[in-house]
This record gives C-alpha cells, structure tokens and sequence, in this order.
C-alpha cells in the first residue's frame, strides 16, 4: 500500500441526520402559543373602556345610543365604529362583559399574529354589515364583536385540523353554542329593547369569512423519526428487520458487505521524520 495516501473514513451519514434531528426543536408550534401580557392586557383594556363609557353615560345622565348604528343613514356609519362600546343597561353590558373578556384572551394566545386584524377588521366590517341590513333603529352592544369572535375561532379551528384548535372549536360549541339561534329575526324581547339579530348575523358572517382569509402557521408536528414518515415501509426498516412476527427480538446476521468499511483516498504527500 502506497504510503503516501491518508487513509479516512467517511462519515456516517444516519448518525449526521439523527443529530440533526435531536437539535430540532420537536414542535413548530410552541412559540405561537405563549402567555405574554398582551393575553390579558387587550381583554382588560377592552372591558375598562366599554365600562367607562358606560359609567360616563349614568354619571352625568347621558345617553349616546345616538351614536349607534343607524342603518342606511349618514350620520349611522358613526356606529361602525362606536356601537361594540355603548350598552343600553346594566345588564346588557353585563352579559357581555365576561364572553368578550374570555373569548379576546383565547383569541390572542391562540391567533396572536392574527387577533389584532380580526378585533379590528371585525368591529368595522360587522358594523359595515349591520349598517346595510340592519332595522331602522339604534343598533349598539359588543355583541357582533363577540360573534365575530365566536365564528372564527370556531370555524378557524377545524379548518386547521390542529388537536388543539379543534379542542378549542369544541369548547366554544360547548358553551356558546346557543347564541346560533339569536342570528335569526325573532321577536323576542329583552326588557323593553329588542335583540339586534341582524348584529349577530354580521359577527358571524363576518368571523366565517376571516376564517377563510386570515392564514394560520402550519402546526403539525416535526417528522423526527423514519418512522413517522407517511411513507414508511416496517419491513424494509433496519431495526424492525430485529423483530419477528410475534413481536420478539430475534438477532439477525449482518451480511460481510454491512461489516466492511469504505475508505476513500486522497492525494497528499506525508512526510515522516524521527527525532534523535
């Protein structure tokens, strides 16, 4: 053998991508799903306002229903942007107080780089929507916005077809699944006001359609395992070629091509010297 060639093995190329897979981080998901401040900074925020407002309007004996929606009028598209913070009583402010809270939390940890477009994009198009089918009289509450958050969490859920997701979707069924049958007209009186349906109809409408446009990162799971590949074939694996048909580790013969070493060469001059 020519001793002026270096003799070195190649690198073992399995064990290179196993240690590259052990460095990656096993879920793609983990940084969209993190409690910061902002979960329930926003929803605090929101609530404060809407109870000032209203606290305002009892103080000095003011009423700003004016300001509400006003459908197929000029001076109503000023509603679009102030009905979600005006309330009629103490007990329609009430009502939607604590779903608007739960429902923004659950909005920002889930969809944070989305929340902020579907608040605001939300208010103003279910506002746009109530405005245009709307009855001729004053439309106000948070109410469109809390079905603008109910649709598209919901609907957004099993369109991503994420465990977690879906979970969520499910939650929201479970405990404001009955606020479906407000979309619709109906009589039904609450005290001496009417229930706006046509502002629920325009949150849900509304929320659907964000569902569709607003894109959500892909949170399926990392591929770390042959294994876990759709295309996985047992029989051909190395280490399940260990396992008989019952389950039992069964010691197999590795072949004498297996247990040889390729070597490659490469032209470089070696120079030997001894010291006396």
């Amino acid at each position: 053998m020519n001793s002026n060639h270096k003799f070195l093995k190649k690198p073992n190329n399995t064990i290179t991508r196993n240690l590259q897979r052990a460095t990656r981080n096993p879920m793609n998901d983990y940084h969209h799903f993190k409690f910061t401040p902002s979960v329930w900074i926003v929803p605090l925020f929101l609530l404060i306002l809407i109870w000032s407002v209203f606290f305002f309007e009892n103080s000095f004996n003011i009423d700003l229903s004016s300001h509400g929606i006003l459908p197929r009028t000029f001076s109503g598209l000023q509603g679009v942007f102030f009905s979600p913070f005006l309330h009629g009583d103490l007990n329609h402010i009430a009502n939607n107080s604590i779903p608007l809270f739960i429902l923004t939390t659950a909005l920002i940890y889930f969809y944070r780089d989305i929340s902020l477009k579907v608040l605001c994009y939300g208010i103003i198009l279910s506002g746009i929507i109530t405005w245009v089918i709307g009855r001729n009289s004053f439309h106000i509450g948070a109410s469109s916005l809390i079905y603008v958050l109910v649709s598209f969490i919901f609907f957004k859920g099993m369109m991503t077809q994420y465990y977690r997701l879906m979970a969520l979707s499910m939650a929201v069924v479970l405990f404001y699944g009955g606020m479906i049958w407000y979309v619709f007209p109906s009589p039904e009186i609450s005290g001496d006001k009417q229930i706006s349906w046509e502002g629920h109809l325009a949150g849900l409408i509304t929320g659907f359609a964000f569902a569709i446009l607003f894109k959500t990162p892909d949170y399926k799971k990392d591929i770390q395992y042959n294994w876990e590949k759709p295309d996985f074939n047992p029989e051909e694996d190395a280490f399940m070629k260990h396992f008989d048909e019952n389950g039992n580790f069964v010691n197999t013969i590795v072949p004498d091509e297996e247990k040889s070493l390729d070597y490659f060469t490469i032209d470089e001059n070696v120079k030997y010297s001894t010291k006396q």
